[in-house]
């Protein structure tokens, strides 16, 4: 088989890839769009500085003429380090995310998870102004940890290697970011906390029951449903153990139907018996 060179990959992933390597390559497109622009802006050769055009400010009359950031914050990212260690955290949970639940509940988690996350850090400064002074935000944090808290409720027991070496469930490594966020709230450490929390709320509230008015990712999710009949039901995921006794019950069955045919032949089987065989031969 011929390997396919950078271009080809690339055009391969954007077509066909998985739904969180395309999320990683648009926040990169967007991040090597900055950069360049500020490399143009320094050599004068460019004077509008796109950074002002991505990022969310905490001021209402400044987002007033710039509503878009309200959405393009969360795929901006003004330095290397704050890009590459959320895009290494976007791409484990996010995979993990997307073989969980699918590639259409990633998309609008990291949506919804993100835009809640810069909503919140808003109203902390429209709340509290005096505590919370105006500032800007940037950053798919928030999106992340609404992805990485919905993962820990729903597999909370999931191992996470620390350090690359001792593994931990994925809940104790979600409580300590919340602990971390709420710690950190008020501090000038540059880090928007707000977001982060804004962004595990919408993690924990996918993660309510699908029937829940709370629980927007399933009505988004049944928005693109073309059977309007099963617009209000969410497709559930097994559990391991679900999963694992399903599979036993079938197994039973599948061997009851052979010994019946051992016995008795073919055209002693029912058609539901015959069904049955075929779909479990199908798989």
């Amino acid at each position: 088989m011929q390997s396919r060179n950078l271009l080809d990959e690339l055009k391969f992933q954007i077509t066909n890839g998985k739904v969180t390597v395309r999320l990683i390559l648009i926040n990169l497109a967007v991040f090597i769009l900055l950069m360049l622009s500020f490399i143009l802006n320094k050599l004068n050769v460019f004077e509008f500085n796109l950074i002002n055009a991505f990022r969310f400010p905490t001021n209402l009359a400044e987002l007033g003429f710039k509503p878009w950031t309200l959405l393009c914050a969360i795929f901006t990212h003004f330095s290397l380090n704050h890009f590459f260690f959320n895009m290494l955290f976007l791409f484990f949970s996010g995979l993990m995310f997307e073989q969980l639940f699918g590639g259409r509940k990633l998309i609008y988690l990291y949506l919804l998870g993100g835009i809640v996350g810069n909503l919140l850090e808003l109203l902390s400064t429209l709340v509290m102004p005096d505590r919370f002074p105006s500032h800007y935000v940037v950053g798919a944090s928030g999106s992340i940890m609404a992805i990485f808290t919905a993962i820990a409720i729903y597999r909370p027991k999931t191992p996470v290697l620390l350090l690359g070496i001792v593994p931990i469930p994925i809940y104790i490594l979600a409580l300590f970011f919340l602990v971390k966020d709420l710690v950190g709230l008020g501090s000038k450490d540059e880090i928007a906390h707000f977001a982060h929390l804004g962004g595990a709320l919408m993690g924990f509230l996918s993660q309510l029951p699908a029937s829940s008015k709370h629980n927007l990712l399933s009505r988004l999710s049944n928005l693109g449903s073309r059977d309007p009949s099963k617009r209000s039901q969410q497709k559930r995921f097994k559990t391991d153990e679900e999963y694992n006794q399903e599979k036993m019950n079938h197994q039973e069955k599948t061997d009851k139907i052979l010994d019946k045919i051992a016995k008795s032949g073919y055209d002693s089987l029912s058609r539901q018996e015959k069904e049955f065989l075929f779909k479990q031969g199908q798989k």
